[in-house]
Parts: structure tokens; sequence; C-alpha cells
């Protein structure tokens, strides 16, 4: 891991002039002598109070014997149900009642009638012409296909596209095979033609 690196000069943060000069002139014996005082807040009366109480309990709790204890007995109260909850439990239980004794031979006899929706004209229509055409499909000859043959065809250039091709290729050959030897030396001659005299009596009225 790369150790971080300082910031430079012109990313931490600018300084207001004024501020700047009154820190760089500041005297510290300009400043007033001053003396600390230390100051004890004493608890209030209801503060000592509630301490007080709250060490006592703690004691009280620490010191308790189990054995001042008096030995007592629980007695468990039966909480009568009121008129309400004693009609809803009659009604209950009298439909219960009614329930097991049933007589199912008060029933009187019924028929179920099975109706059967015959489909229309359409749905037959439309269910004929699929299934001719399964059994169109299933029942197919194959013998009776006759035998076909694929023709490739490979559509060759033209003249004009030919001669295209052998030219980049002949420009990608002359590149591939360039030999930098063969070049001549030249020299670069800078040339500053200097202002005619006419140009000079023209800078000199401008």
């Amino acid at each position: 891991m790369a150790a971080p690196k300082s910031p430079s000069l012109k990313d931490l943060p600018k300084v207001a002039t004024d501020l700047k000069s009154q820190l760089e002139t500041f005297n510290p014996d300009n400043m007033k002598k001053a003396t600390t005082a230390e100051k004890i807040i004493l608890p209030t009366a209801e503060d000592v109070k509630q301490e007080k109480q709250h060490v006592e309990l703690i004691q009280g709790v620490e010191n308790f014997k189990a054995d001042r204890l008096k030995r007592t007995s629980t007695q468990e109260k039966i909480i009568l149900p009121n008129a309400q909850d004693v009609a809803q439990e009659k009604t209950q239980k009298a439909l219960l009642e009614g329930v097991e004794a049933f007589d199912t031979g008060k029933l009187k006899h019924t028929e179920t009638q099975e109706k059967n929706q015959l489909p229309d004209k359409d749905v037959v229509l439309q269910e004929k012409v699929h299934q001719t055409l399964l059994a169109g499909v299933e029942g197919f000859d194959k013998t009776s296909m006759k035998h076909t043959e694929t023709l490739e065809k490979n559509p060759l250039p033209d003249p004009e596209a030919i001669e295209q091709e052998k030219g980049k290729q002949q420009l990608f050959a002359g590149i591939e095979n360039f030999d930098p030897s063969k070049l001549k030396h030249t020299e670069t001659q800078e040339k500053n033609p200097l202002p005619t005299k006419e140009a000079i009596e023209q800078e000199k009225t401008a």
C-alpha cells in the first residue's frame, strides 16, 4: 500500500489577508492575566435526602432475613359467569343437540339431473377441420414426394471488382516490402526572405 502524500502548497486552504496579518502581528504580551477558580458545587438538601433513601433501600435488601416472613395460604376465587355468558352457552348447547338429534328420515327424496350441453355448429366445424388436418399429417405418404437437388450459387466478382482487389493487394505488398535504404538523403534549407525597399518605406509611413 502506497504511503499517503502530503498536500502541496497550492492545495492547502487559503487564509483571508486581514486574518493572516492579525495572526502574524499578534503579541502574546497584550493578553490579560487571569486566575482560574475551581468551584465545587455542593449537593442540595433534596439530593442528600434521595441519596440517603437509596442507601437505606440497598442496605435493607442486603440485610433482609427470610425467616421473618409469615406463611400465607392462597385462596382461589371462582368468578361466576354473568347472564350474557349463560345465554350464549345455552344457545350453543341447544345448537349442538339439534345437530346430533337430527332425523334424516324427514328429508325429501330428490333426483340429480346431469346436463350435457352440446356444442354449436361453429365448434363442430372447427373440430372437424382440426381432425382432418391431424389425419392428413399422420397419414402423409413420403413416397409421393419428388426428388429435388439443391443448387448452390456462388456469384463471381465482375472484372472491375477484381482490378480493385489487385490494386489493393499490390499497395499492401509495396508498403510491407518497402526498403527505406533506397531513400535519397536530402537537406532542409530554411529561407528567411528580407523585406524589400518598398516594404520598408511602407512600414515607416504606417
